[in-house]
């Protein structure tokens, strides 16, 4: 699977998530190697950098600087489903490694 030059945004998330409908992640991946750059909502700049498995799921690490003026990180696993319409939908189980370090799910899906 390959994740270059798609755009994704959440349709749901947890409530200790700072991303929302409005945060627009644009993903880059040159061969195993996947970026990001992403912003929208609460979410002034922030930037992901991971690894995708030969299944597509990715191992993610991330960092954002939020509308408090906070740096917030965190570590991510998406796993793909392929929806009917050929669309990618990431289930995502993510950790703040910041802040109150809590756990969260979301889902984002190809725009």
């Amino acid at each position: 699977m390959n994740y270059n030059g798609k755009i994704f945004r959440p349709i749901q998330t947890s409530e200790n998530s700072e991303t929302s409908i409005d945060t627009v992640f644009k993903y880059k991946q040159k061969g195993t190697v996947l970026t990001s750059n992403y912003s929208g909502g609460k979410i002034i700049k922030g930037h992901l950098i991971g690894i995708v498995a030969d299944d597509g799921s990715i191992e993610m690490s991330y960092h954002q600087i939020n509308t408090d003026g906070n740096l917030m990180t965190g570590v991510c696993t998406s796993n793909p489903k392929i929806l009917a319409n050929g669309k990618i939908r990431l289930h995502e189980t993510w950790k703040w490694t910041s802040g109150d370090k809590s756990e969260g799910k979301s889902i984002i899906e190809e725009q």
